[in-house]
């Protein structure tokens, strides 16, 4: 009886593990700074309630486990690891946040990697982590165009930005974003666009939701002004060294501002 109850239990823990690794984003002060000043980067560990759907912090992320760099307008990797230091209190409380000063005007997109096998399941978690932010010589005089949004950085699961998410940007403009897995684009997988401080209805909620099309593609116009996190998860069965599964998930995060940096409307 002892034994069927704990093959039970252990049949009840594998069916929830899926729902139960944090994902990881990257957040910026601001999405456009005036060349000479600095941009202030926070790695946040979160998003834990409803199915993942959420827009909350739930624990620190490690550090130590993740690379985390800023491309730079000429595509080339600078590692930002060392220049984090910690909010929190506690060990697993809090978030990270780094003071960066770029040197160049030009489109940033910083980035961060981990790949871990799950110390509360037999799970692999696979996570990638991106935002952007413009350097602009004149803050009144924004470019309307610039490069470097769309770099695919071969992560297992990415999410790509198929419009420049920082300028243009503002209500109605729509945020549109490539699911790609294993370098090929993922269709009829889910990405929630959830809004800081909104709660998304259960199961799919069309007002933030969208469906990948066969290209990978998904599109959302936010009607306000807020922070927005991009998220996508994908698990497949796959058993290597103490896990038989690996959850990947991708985030992306957007500041939609009020007035458009380009054009002022």
């Amino acid at each position: 009886m002892k034994t069927k109850l704990t093959s039970i239990l252990a049949l009840g823990v594998a069916c929830l593990a899926p729902a139960s690794a944090h994902d990881t984003w990257l957040q910026t002060n601001t999405a456009v700074v005036r060349s000479g000043d600095a941009v202030y980067i926070d790695f946040v560990l979160g998003n834990h309630g409803n199915d993942h759907r959420d827009f909350k912090i739930a624990g620190k992320p490690s550090l130590a486990d993740s690379s985390i760099v800023v491309v730079g307008p000429d595509g080339a990797p600078m590692d930002l690891k060392s220049q984090f230091t910690d909010r929190g209190y506690a060990p697993k409380e809090g978030f990270w946040t780094a003071r960066f000063e770029p040197v160049k005007p030009g489109l940033y997109l910083v980035v961060q990697q981990s790949d871990q096998v799950a110390p509360y399941a037999p799970e692999r978690v696979v996570r990638s982590a991106k935002t952007f932010f413009l350097v602009s010589e004149d803050l009144d005089r924004v470019p309307e165009s610039a490069p470097g949004y769309d770099r695919e950085l071969g992560h297992p699961l990415e999410l790509v930005a198929e419009g420049n998410p920082v300028a243009p940007m503002g209500p109605g403009m729509p945020i549109t974003v490539k699911l790609v897995f294993r370098g090929q684009p993922l269709a009829g997988e889910r990405v929630s666009f959830i809004p800081m401080g909104g709660t998304l209805a259960a199961d799919f909620d069309p007002r933030f939701e969208r469906r990948t099309d066969s290209s990978g593609r998904a599109e959302f116009a936010p009607e306000e002004a807020n922070y927005y996190l991009v998220v996508a998860h994908h698990v497949v069965p796959e058993t290597g060294p103490k896990y038989d599964r690996i959850m990947y998930s991708a985030t992306l995060t957007v500041i939609v501002p009020a007035i458009c940096p380009c054009c002022g409307e």
